[in-house]
Protein backbone atom coordinates (compact mmCIF):
# COMPACT_ATOMS: atom_id res chain seq x y z
CA UNK A 1 0.00 0.00 0.00
CA UNK A 2 3.20 2.58 0.78
CA UNK A 3 3.54 2.81 -3.24
CA UNK A 4 -0.20 3.24 -3.84
CA UNK A 5 -0.69 6.66 -5.41
CA UNK A 6 -4.27 7.45 -4.67
CA UNK A 7 -3.52 7.52 -0.36
CA UNK A 8 -2.61 10.80 0.33
CA UNK A 9 -2.36 12.39 3.68
CA UNK A 10 -4.96 11.98 6.60
CA UNK A 11 -7.01 13.98 8.86
CA UNK A 12 -10.20 13.98 10.64
CA UNK A 13 -13.21 15.84 8.70
CA UNK A 14 -16.44 16.44 10.51
CA UNK A 15 -15.27 13.13 12.62
CA UNK A 16 -14.04 11.38 9.62
CA UNK A 17 -10.57 9.76 8.74
CA UNK A 18 -9.98 11.10 5.39
CA UNK A 19 -7.87 10.29 3.13
CA UNK A 20 -7.12 13.76 0.77
CA UNK A 21 -4.31 14.84 -1.67
CA UNK A 22 -2.59 18.66 -0.84
CA UNK A 23 -0.70 19.50 -3.54
CA UNK A 24 0.66 23.71 -4.71
CA UNK A 25 0.35 26.21 -3.34
CA UNK A 26 -1.89 29.62 -3.77
CA UNK A 27 -5.57 29.98 -3.78
CA UNK A 28 -7.49 26.66 -2.77
CA UNK A 29 -8.97 24.43 -5.15
CA UNK A 30 -10.78 21.68 -3.81
CA UNK A 31 -11.61 18.97 -5.96
CA UNK A 32 -14.74 16.77 -6.02
CA UNK A 33 -14.80 13.47 -7.30
CA UNK A 34 -17.56 11.15 -8.64
CA UNK A 35 -19.12 7.80 -7.86
CA UNK A 36 -18.06 5.43 -10.14
CA UNK A 37 -17.14 1.70 -8.23
CA UNK A 38 -13.75 1.64 -7.46
CA UNK A 39 -13.47 5.65 -7.59
CA UNK A 40 -11.13 7.57 -5.43
CA UNK A 41 -9.95 11.62 -6.10
CA UNK A 42 -6.55 10.59 -7.16
CA UNK A 43 -7.78 8.16 -9.90
CA UNK A 44 -10.66 10.96 -10.81
CA UNK A 45 -8.22 13.72 -10.91
CA UNK A 46 -4.71 12.62 -11.73
CA UNK A 47 -3.95 14.34 -14.75
CA UNK A 48 -5.48 17.24 -13.01
CA UNK A 49 -3.84 17.85 -10.18
CA UNK A 50 -0.33 18.38 -11.46
CA UNK A 51 -1.28 21.07 -13.93
CA UNK A 52 -3.68 22.73 -11.50
CA UNK A 53 -1.37 22.97 -8.93
CA UNK A 54 1.05 24.96 -10.90
CA UNK A 55 -0.61 28.23 -10.04
CA UNK A 56 -3.20 26.78 -6.91
CA UNK A 57 -3.25 24.97 -3.44
CA UNK A 58 -5.37 22.06 -4.72
CA UNK A 59 -7.02 19.22 -2.11
CA UNK A 60 -8.57 16.19 -3.68
CA UNK A 61 -10.34 14.08 -0.85
CA UNK A 62 -11.72 10.98 -1.39
CA UNK A 63 -15.60 11.62 0.17
CA UNK A 64 -17.07 9.09 2.97
CA UNK A 65 -18.14 5.83 1.18
CA UNK A 66 -15.30 6.09 -1.46
CA UNK A 67 -11.68 5.84 -1.97
CA UNK A 68 -9.26 5.24 1.30
CA UNK A 69 -11.28 7.74 3.97
CA UNK A 70 -12.81 5.45 7.01
CA UNK A 71 -15.85 4.15 6.06
CA UNK A 72 -18.08 4.48 9.51
CA UNK A 73 -20.38 1.30 9.34
CA UNK A 74 -23.41 2.87 10.41
CA UNK A 75 -23.15 5.64 7.53
CA UNK A 76 -26.40 6.54 5.79
CA UNK A 77 -24.62 8.19 3.11
CA UNK A 78 -26.20 11.30 2.44
CA UNK A 79 -26.12 14.85 0.81
CA UNK A 80 -25.98 16.52 4.51
CA UNK A 81 -23.06 14.47 5.76
CA UNK A 82 -21.07 14.62 2.63
CA UNK A 83 -21.20 18.13 2.87
CA UNK A 84 -20.47 18.59 6.36
CA UNK A 85 -17.60 16.26 5.44
CA UNK A 86 -15.98 18.61 2.78
CA UNK A 87 -16.75 22.02 4.98
CA UNK A 88 -15.33 20.07 7.91
CA UNK A 89 -12.08 19.10 5.53
CA UNK A 90 -11.60 22.92 5.16
CA UNK A 91 -12.10 23.49 8.83
CA UNK A 92 -9.69 21.10 9.97
CA UNK A 93 -7.05 22.69 7.51
CA UNK A 94 -8.08 26.11 8.46
CA UNK A 95 -9.14 27.43 4.73
CA UNK A 96 -11.72 29.93 4.66
CA UNK A 97 -12.37 30.18 1.03
CA UNK A 98 -12.09 27.63 -1.85
CA UNK A 99 -13.08 27.32 -5.47
CA UNK A 100 -15.14 24.19 -5.79
CA UNK A 101 -14.83 21.82 -8.60
CA UNK A 102 -17.21 18.96 -8.79
CA UNK A 103 -17.77 16.02 -11.32
CA UNK A 104 -21.00 14.04 -11.76
CA UNK A 105 -21.79 13.23 -7.83
CA UNK A 106 -19.53 15.87 -7.07
CA UNK A 107 -20.83 18.82 -9.08
CA UNK A 108 -24.11 17.89 -7.51
CA UNK A 109 -22.34 18.18 -3.59
CA UNK A 110 -20.21 21.13 -5.03
CA UNK A 111 -23.34 22.43 -5.71
CA UNK A 112 -24.99 21.97 -2.64
CA UNK A 113 -21.88 23.70 -0.85
CA UNK A 114 -22.03 26.44 -2.56
CA UNK A 115 -25.94 27.04 -1.61
CA UNK A 116 -25.44 25.73 1.87
CA UNK A 117 -22.16 27.49 3.12
CA UNK A 118 -21.96 30.37 0.27
CA UNK A 119 -19.07 32.08 2.18
CA UNK A 120 -16.80 29.19 1.75
CA UNK A 121 -16.81 29.36 -1.39
CA UNK A 122 -14.73 31.21 -4.07
CA UNK A 123 -16.06 29.91 -7.94
CA UNK A 124 -17.52 26.84 -8.70
CA UNK A 125 -16.82 24.50 -11.40
CA UNK A 126 -19.66 21.73 -12.26
CA UNK A 127 -18.70 19.06 -14.58
CA UNK A 128 -21.37 16.64 -16.04
CA UNK A 129 -23.31 17.32 -12.54
CA UNK A 130 -26.12 16.02 -11.44
CA UNK A 131 -27.92 18.51 -9.05
CA UNK A 132 -31.11 18.99 -11.22
CA UNK A 133 -34.31 16.78 -12.64
CA UNK A 134 -33.10 14.31 -14.69
CA UNK A 135 -34.46 10.88 -16.29
CA UNK A 136 -31.87 7.70 -14.50
CA UNK A 137 -29.74 7.21 -18.26
CA UNK A 138 -28.95 3.47 -18.36
CA UNK A 139 -25.23 4.48 -18.07
CA UNK A 140 -25.88 5.56 -14.85
CA UNK A 141 -27.98 2.72 -13.74
CA UNK A 142 -25.17 0.42 -14.35
CA UNK A 143 -22.42 2.61 -12.76
CA UNK A 144 -24.92 2.06 -9.72
CA UNK A 145 -25.35 -1.08 -10.24
CA UNK A 146 -22.67 -2.52 -10.74
CA UNK A 147 -21.31 -5.92 -9.94
CA UNK A 148 -17.43 -6.82 -9.54
CA UNK A 149 -16.29 -8.28 -12.39
CA UNK A 150 -13.60 -7.26 -15.41
CA UNK A 151 -16.21 -7.71 -17.45
CA UNK A 152 -18.83 -5.27 -16.16
CA UNK A 153 -15.83 -2.81 -15.41
CA UNK A 154 -14.69 -2.68 -19.04
CA UNK A 155 -18.52 -2.29 -20.54
CA UNK A 156 -18.82 1.08 -17.62
CA UNK A 157 -15.82 2.32 -18.94
CA UNK A 158 -16.90 2.10 -22.54
CA UNK A 159 -20.10 3.94 -21.25
CA UNK A 160 -17.85 6.70 -19.34
CA UNK A 161 -15.32 7.19 -22.26
CA UNK A 162 -16.23 8.47 -25.79
CA UNK A 163 -12.52 7.92 -27.09
CA UNK A 164 -12.42 3.74 -27.03
CA UNK A 165 -8.42 3.85 -27.30
CA UNK A 166 -8.64 4.96 -23.13
CA UNK A 167 -10.23 2.21 -22.37
CA UNK A 168 -8.08 -0.72 -22.03
CA UNK A 169 -7.76 -4.11 -20.78
CA UNK A 170 -5.20 -2.75 -18.13
CA UNK A 171 -7.65 0.19 -17.18
CA UNK A 172 -10.33 -2.11 -16.58
CA UNK A 173 -8.39 -4.84 -14.66
CA UNK A 174 -6.70 -1.94 -12.23
CA UNK A 175 -10.18 -0.07 -11.62
CA UNK A 176 -11.95 -3.51 -11.12
CA UNK A 177 -8.91 -4.50 -8.60
CA UNK A 178 -9.63 -0.66 -6.87
CA UNK A 179 -13.54 -1.69 -6.96
CA UNK A 180 -12.84 -4.92 -4.93
CA UNK A 181 -10.37 -3.83 -2.06
CA UNK A 182 -11.93 -4.56 1.47
CA UNK A 183 -15.09 -2.60 2.43
CA UNK A 184 -15.23 -0.97 -1.21
CA UNK A 185 -18.24 -2.85 -2.77
CA UNK A 186 -20.16 -3.06 0.37
CA UNK A 187 -20.22 0.80 0.82
CA UNK A 188 -20.67 0.94 -2.74
CA UNK A 189 -23.50 -0.97 -2.95
CA UNK A 190 -25.51 0.04 0.29
CA UNK A 191 -25.16 4.08 -1.47
CA UNK A 192 -27.73 3.29 -4.91
CA UNK A 193 -29.70 0.40 -4.35
CA UNK A 194 -32.18 -0.02 -6.63
CA UNK A 195 -34.76 1.90 -7.87
CA UNK A 196 -32.36 4.78 -8.67
CA UNK A 197 -34.22 7.72 -9.71
CA UNK A 198 -34.71 8.09 -6.34
CA UNK A 199 -30.62 8.79 -5.59
CA UNK A 200 -30.98 11.30 -8.73
CA UNK A 201 -33.56 13.10 -6.80
CA UNK A 202 -31.73 12.92 -3.60
CA UNK A 203 -28.66 14.63 -4.96
CA UNK A 204 -31.11 17.77 -6.83
CA UNK A 205 -30.70 21.11 -5.14
CA UNK A 206 -34.49 23.33 -5.21
CA UNK A 207 -34.08 25.30 -8.46
CA UNK A 208 -34.79 28.86 -6.01
CA UNK A 209 -31.94 28.00 -4.37
CA UNK A 210 -29.33 26.99 -7.87
CA UNK A 211 -31.13 30.55 -9.21
CA UNK A 212 -29.63 32.64 -5.85
CA UNK A 213 -26.18 31.38 -6.35
CA UNK A 214 -24.00 34.59 -6.78
CA UNK A 215 -20.39 32.31 -7.67
CA UNK A 216 -18.98 32.94 -11.29
CA UNK A 217 -19.42 29.61 -12.28
CA UNK A 218 -18.20 27.62 -15.49
CA UNK A 219 -19.87 24.12 -16.44
CA UNK A 220 -18.32 21.82 -18.40
CA UNK A 221 -19.87 18.55 -20.48
CA UNK A 222 -18.80 15.81 -23.08
CA UNK A 223 -21.98 16.51 -25.55
CA UNK A 224 -21.55 12.82 -26.06
CA UNK A 225 -22.23 11.94 -22.36
CA UNK A 226 -24.33 9.00 -21.70
CA UNK A 227 -24.46 8.96 -18.49
CA UNK A 228 -24.94 12.58 -16.77
CA UNK A 229 -27.44 14.15 -19.82
CA UNK A 230 -25.79 17.10 -21.57
CA UNK A 231 -29.90 19.32 -21.27
CA UNK A 232 -28.46 19.14 -17.25
CA UNK A 233 -25.83 21.55 -18.29
CA UNK A 234 -28.52 23.68 -19.92
CA UNK A 235 -30.12 23.90 -16.89
CA UNK A 236 -27.53 24.84 -15.23
CA UNK A 237 -26.67 27.71 -17.76
CA UNK A 238 -30.21 28.65 -17.39
CA UNK A 239 -30.57 28.62 -13.58
CA UNK A 240 -27.26 30.83 -12.25
CA UNK A 241 -26.53 33.95 -13.13
CA UNK A 242 -23.00 34.24 -13.06
CA UNK A 243 -22.33 31.46 -15.25
CA UNK A 244 -20.51 30.33 -18.74
CA UNK A 245 -20.96 26.97 -20.14
CA UNK A 246 -18.10 25.01 -22.51
CA UNK A 247 -19.30 21.89 -24.45
CA UNK A 248 -16.94 19.59 -25.93
CA UNK A 249 -17.66 17.71 -28.94
CA UNK A 250 -16.30 13.67 -29.01
CA UNK A 251 -16.47 13.64 -25.18
CA UNK A 252 -18.19 11.18 -23.08
CA UNK A 253 -18.66 11.74 -19.33
CA UNK A 254 -15.14 11.98 -18.46
CA UNK A 255 -14.10 15.33 -19.72
CA UNK A 256 -11.22 15.88 -17.46
CA UNK A 257 -9.44 12.87 -18.72
CA UNK A 258 -10.69 12.52 -22.49
CA UNK A 259 -10.07 16.17 -23.08
CA UNK A 260 -6.89 16.81 -20.29
CA UNK A 261 -5.18 19.58 -22.12
CA UNK A 262 -8.39 21.71 -22.55
CA UNK A 263 -9.81 20.93 -19.03
CA UNK A 264 -6.72 21.94 -17.37
CA UNK A 265 -6.58 24.89 -19.47
CA UNK A 266 -10.18 25.83 -19.20
CA UNK A 267 -10.07 25.60 -15.36
CA UNK A 268 -6.84 27.14 -14.79
CA UNK A 269 -7.54 30.32 -17.13
CA UNK A 270 -11.27 30.65 -14.79
CA UNK A 271 -9.78 30.58 -11.41
CA UNK A 272 -7.16 32.72 -12.59
CA UNK A 273 -9.75 35.84 -13.48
Amino acid sequence: MKNNPEIGKSIKANGINTNYHDVGQGNVVLLIHGSGPGVSAWANWRVNIPELAKFNRVIAPDMVGFGYTERPTDNQYSMDDWVEQAIGLLDALSIDKASVVGNSFGGGLALAIAIRHPERVSKLVLMGSVGVPFMLTEGLDKAWGYQPSIANMKQLLDIFAYNRELVSDELAELRYKASIQEGFQEAFSSMFPAPRQRWVVAMQSAPEDIKNIKHKTLIIHGRDDEVIPLSNAYEFIHLIKHAQLHVFGECGHWTQIEKKEEFNSLVSDFLAH
